[in-house]
């Protein structure tokens, strides 16, 4: 078999259609890889003949050295690769894959970002496209559509633009916050005035956190609106921004802080937080929750840090987080994609739905499903967008029904209560000795894909950063739960001084 990498021009679509394209302005975050070069690729690692798979490539998702080889063993892996995709992982992702078209040179949006997708599907002649990026969710559903393949369909919006989606729930009467659309710093005062404080300013097309800002008086409101816009220029600069639709950086609403709780439902010093996430799949219109997987708490303003599975509360609340998790995925109207639905828990188990993505949840979160349950959550939609059988759980997977327990770790320079760090050194998983300070049965590991290079400085964490602030994430792998939550606690508490005693011993040895 051969396998090639496809250079793009940067100037044809789909049929030879002539795409406008934007010049990029600023420079990339990372490696400097605005301009396409050559990725080897080798064929002994790639995957069943038959099927072909285009993967769609921008930020986010988890890391390509673990998703490529399952997509892989579906159907040969092209890539269409939109952003930089990471060099220092390139041994471990690129011999999955028959080709690799590079088109990061040049910024496109809207109907010719679908072009551009629909023209790469035609070339491999693909049987699915795939993407795990929160940012190319609208997109690649188009792209779907456009071919008559299997997608999430023409309600993907719904899943991406937060004032979409909170009037589609209030219609359906989903539990959500309070909301205003604003559009200035003037619709800011006038938001203010008609809701209560406290509230979140927030991005309406935002991930990680990034530009969201806590209001609770009325002297908060002072500058808020300009620095909102300020980090939301950082993460179009870094990446972390919607593709398909130009401008959605300059959206925003903003929303009533709920009023969650862990009271009626974690016991008092679990160290568990008040919300949690349910993933899953939708299948052709029919939804597939998976597992809850929970959290600790989040720093200021609501930056979070980690992911754990499984969840520990009672079946019986379990049962009760999936009933609405299932209101909210079945008002969205997917058709076949991965879902990852955000809840905050609320007094007298009352629930509100924070967001639901029509995409796989993130960072480790499918690696944590597979050492929990031994679900290979990418695979299997996979197999649903190439319209292959697949087998979900008959009902939503608990406690009960895992092995093991794992979770991921923000990699990030704050201690559990977000107090930042007095130093930013560079980065070196090498430096960190855990012993002593986790459980022996507990493992903790730099993902490669997602962390900053050794000898990088950790990023300084401000307010409105978000997960612009990460140095990446840690994947933790223990034998219960309540390990896995006391371990986090240790890691984020004890990173700071345990890199820089290692710092200090290379010092001393050199």
């Amino acid at each position: 078999m051969s396998h090639t990498i496809v250079y793009g021009s940067g100037r044809l679509g789909a049929c030879g259609k002539q795409i406008t394209l934007r010049p990029r302005t600023r420079p990339e975050c990372g490696p400097d890889l605005r301009r396409p070069r050559s990725i080897p690729t080798d064929s002994r690692e790639t995957a069943v003949p038959g099927k072909r798979v285009l993967f769609v490539y921008s930020r986010g998702g988890a890391p390509l050295e673990y998703a490529f080889p399952k997509i892989a063993a579906k159907g040969e892996l092209h890539v269409l690769a939109l952003k930089p995709m990471p060099e220092h992982t390139q041994p471990l992702w690129s011999q999955h894959c028959a080709s690799v078209t590079p088109r990061w040179d040049v910024e496109v949006a809207g109907d010719d970002l679908v072009d551009l997708i629909v023209a790469e599907a035609e070339r491999i002649g693909a049987d699915a496209i795939v993407t795990l990026s929160e940012f190319a969710v609208i997109a690649v559903a188009e792209a779907a559509a456009r071919l008559g393949l299997r997608g999430a369909g023409p309600n993907a919006v719904r899943s991406r633009d937060k004032r979409l989606m909170r009037r589609v729930w209030e219609d359906a009467g989903v539990p959500v916050p309070r909301f205003r659309v604003v559009d200035s710093a003037e619709d800011l005062r006038r938001a203010f005035d008609e809701l209560t404080a406290p509230m979140l300013l927030k991005s309406a097309w935002g991930a990680g956190a990034i530009g969201q800002l806590v209001l609770e008086r009325e002297a908060d409101l002072e500058g808020a609106w300009a620095k909102a816009n300020e980090a939301m220029v950082q993460a179009l600069d870094a990446g972390y921004t919607e593709m398909q639709t130009a401008g959605a950086d300059a959206d925003f609403l903003v929303e009533e802080v709920i009023d969650a709780t862990i009271e009626s439902w974690w016991e008092p010093g679990s160290g568990y937080g008040d919300y949690l996430s349910v993933e899953g799949l939708v299948v052709d219109g029919v939804y597939h929750p998976v597992c809850i997987t929970s959290r600790i708490p989040t720093i200021p303003p609501f930056t979070e840090l980690s992911n754990l599975a499984p969840c520990a509360l009672p079946e019986a609340a379990q049962r009760e987080i999936e009933q609405t998790a299932r209101a909210a995925v079945d008002a969205l109207g997917l058709g076949t994609c991965g879902t990852h639905t955000e809840l905050k828990l609320c007094a007298d188990g009352r629930l509100s739905v924070l967001e639901s993505a029509a995409r796989l949840g993130g960072v480790m979160v499918a690696p944590e499903i597979e050492h929990c349950f031994g679900i290979d959550i990418v695979g299997m939609l996979t197999d649903a967008l190439l319209g292959e059988p697949v087998d979900p759980p008959a009902a939503m997977l608990t406690d009960r029904d895992a092995t093991g327990a794992a979770g991921s770790l923000s990699l990030i320079a704050t201690d559990s209560a977000g107090r930042p760090w007095s130093d930013h050194p560079a980065w070196d998983e090498s430096l960190v000795d855990w012993t002593g300070v986790i459980d022996p049965a507990t493992t903790v590991t730099a993902v490669p894909g997602l962390c900053i290079t050794a000898g990088t400085p950790m990023p300084a964490y401000d307010l409105t950063s978000g997960a612009l602030g990460y140095g990446g994430i840690f994947f933790l792998r223990t034998a219960s739960a309540d390990l896995l939550v006391a371990d986090s606690y240790h890691v984020l508490d004890n990173l700071e001084s345990l890199l820089a005693k290692g710092h200090e011993s290379r010092r001393a040895d050199a």
